[in-house]
């Protein structure tokens, strides 16, 4: 039976979590709500057992942590539901302290920051005082977490990433401007593109996750992965154009487009709240991190925007051929 549990392994975290489990040939859970669309990333690997939950069901979220040593949770919500993070985190804790469960992972991010106030960039003890509701509601996730370490009801720990990119990561910030540069067609962008920014490569994800699991020090604190470096979003989009040879047509929507945008879009009217991170850039000290688990490999931004465009050429010929 594995002792790992990746609940919300759909997503593209989930898939860099599971790719570094596989590569040490250990068996792991898969956990989420469409059992046909888990059984479609995972049915073909033999360590993979795959589980579908109802988070609405104490005794189904019972059933998706029994037996489980180590949970990763990466439970992703629809971005106008945020409300729902903290609830969807008290019914897996719940669940998972009742069957005895360990230890547990959030993979979390920089809202319950609120803006920057020491500098960039920014330790773990920066304070976190959110100003906006995602940032409450993540922080309040955090807190049920952590107060239950503190407790000794379990061993938990957060590892906070910023911006996210990479091979079929279509919730990025740099996803259109990638199918711009293969396809042709505008760029669409949340500006300004020109502010200092940081990303993570997703696929570096998986194996810091992966040492995490078997950091007994890493739990009781909270931890930063920073991104490959500073940049913004304006170098890797001519990183795109230099290795397409393709001059791009931006189309960069700052708060007041993204006000009139969420007229008609939800997810737009939602993004207004957290432009203050492209105004007012919040980069990561991961410094901590690498003491406690040693150098982290991070792939260099040429190389992440090479392996993010042949995935966008490869989905573009896919779909040219059932086409």
């Amino acid at each position: 039976m594995p002792r790992v549990a990746l609940f919300g392994a759909a997503g593209a975290i989930g898939h860099s979590v599971a790719a570094a489990l596989r590569s040490k040939g250990q068996p792991y859970r898969v956990v989420g709500r469409n059992e046909q669309r888990l059984r479609k990333a995972f049915g073909g690997d033999p360590l993979a057992e795959i589980v579908a939950w109802n988070p609405d069901s104490p005794a189904s979220v019972q059933a998706a942590a029994s037996g489980i040593e180590t949970l990763i949770y990466m439970v992703g919500v629809d971005y106008w539901q945020f409300q729902l993070h903290p609830e969807l985190m008290r019914k897996t804790l719940d669940a998972a302290m009742a069957v005895g469960v360990k230890n547990f992972i959030l993979i979390g991010t920089v809202y319950p920051y609120g803006r920057v106030q020491t500098g960039n960039p920014v330790r773990e003890d920066h304070p976190r005082e959110p100003h906006t509701f995602k940032g409450r509601m993540r922080k309040a996730q955090e807190d049920l977490l952590m107060q239950a370490d503190a407790s000794g009801q379990i061993h938990a720990t957060v590892l906070r990433l910023p911006d996210f990119y990479g091979p079929g990561v279509e919730a990025s910030l740099l996803h259109r401007a990638a199918q711009a540069a293969v396809n042709g067609g505008t760029a669409d962008l949340i500006g300004p593109i020109d502010r200092p920014h940081e990303f993570i490569y997703v696929p570096d994800v998986g194996p810091v996750v992966a040492r995490l699991i078997d950091t007994p020090a890493a739990f009781g604190k909270i931890w930063h992965l920073a991104g490959a470096g500073v940049t913004t979003q304006h170098d890797l989009v001519l990183e795109m154009e230099r290795q397409t040879g393709r001059e791009l047509k931006l189309r960069v929507a700052g708060k007041t487009m993204l006000r009139l945008l969420g007229l008609f879009n939800p997810l737009m009217r939602e993004v207004v709240e957290m432009n203050y991170l492209m105004t007012d850039p919040l980069i990561l000290d991961d410094s901590a991190l690498q003491r406690l688990i040693g150098p982290i490999r991070k792939t260099p931004y040429v190389e992440g925007i090479r392996h993010t465009l042949a995935a966008v050429r490869k989905t573009q010929s896919a779909a040219n051929a059932a086409a």
